[in-house]
């Protein structure tokens, strides 16, 4: 299987990803306060061309255009995408496939770039830099909303991956974006950068509410019960179940899952060190 515009290394990850469909829209839903915080950190303007990477279906592309910009949104997945254009109901957005390790834009194409939980999950994070860095232009601006080290998406992460099978050749920990010091590392040489931290509050009636959300809608956990057994498959529901119901707080579950904002500005030339 093949996918336009999406480089051979991910067409897995593209399977995965898209295997939510339009349904992601409610994992999406559960992250809105920290999409917003991004999306603010970003402060898009009337008539910008702004660049949504990983857009799932499409929720930071919709609020980003809702405030005047012209925005081009691109994910690995072609189900998700298909979702995007449909959510959008008429508002403009450019969705398309796409890989963001090798992006089909011209250099200093946008004036702003913004990634929800995105470029975080990519197989080649120094790739990524490389094109964040190419395609905006000189004093354009990038947010990137990436989980912390350590909170509970992170945990969850750890409980899903405990179920899939061990893989040759695994792609780094998507929570390395996290670390300040690791992104840094990454767009340092061609960023200004800043960073803010936030909390996101994700709030299921229950830990079974939660599983329905994301048993159909969150590609990585939809994808991995298709290829488990009907014993696993059970596991790992009532695993899930329990690790949200840990959380519960009186009538209702409270998930507080910490994030970190990376604010960046192009500089004009490069800062490598002699």
């Amino acid at each position: 299987m093949t996918i336009e515009n999406v480089l051979p290394t991910n067409i897995q990850a593209a399977r995965t990803w898209g295997a939510g469909g339009e349904r992601y829209d409610q994992v999406s839903r559960g992250i809105a306060d920290a999409i917003e915080h991004a999306v603010g950190a970003l402060d898009p303007q009337p008539g910008e061309r702004v660049l949504d990477i990983a857009t799932g279906t499409g929720w930071a592309a919709r609020s980003i255009a809702a405030r005047g910009a012209a925005v081009t949104g691109i994910d690995l997945g072609p189900g998700v995408i298909e979702a995007a254009k449909q959510l959008s109901n008429g508002a403009g957005i450019d969705f398309r496939v796409g890989d963001a390790e090798a992006l089909d834009f011209p250099d200093h194409h946008f004036d702003a770039v913004i990634s929800t939980f995105g470029v975080m999950f990519a197989r080649d994070p120094e790739a990524v830099a490389s094109e964040l860095a190419r395609v905006v232009k000189p004093g354009g601006r990038i947010s990137l909303a990436n989980w912390a080290v350590g909170g509970s998406v992170h945990e969850m992460f750890k409980l899903i991956r405990s179920y899939k099978p061990a893989e040759e050749n695994p792609a780094p920990s998507p929570f390395e974006w996290g670390k300040t010091s690791r992104v840094i590392e990454l767009l340092g040489e061609h960023f200004e950068l800043e960073f803010e931290v936030g909390t996101s509050f994700f709030r299921p009636e229950s830990g079974d509410k939660a599983w329905a959300t994301f048993s159909v809608g969150f590609g990585p956990v939809v994808s991995l019960l298709g290829a488990l057994s009907a014993d696993k498959a059970e596991a790992l529901k009532n695993d899930f179940i329990s690790f949200h119901e840990e959380h519960r707080q009186g009538a209702g579950i409270v998930m507080r899952r910490p994030y970190v904002i990376t604010k960046a500005r192009r500089v004009l030339e490069s800062r490598r060190a002699s």
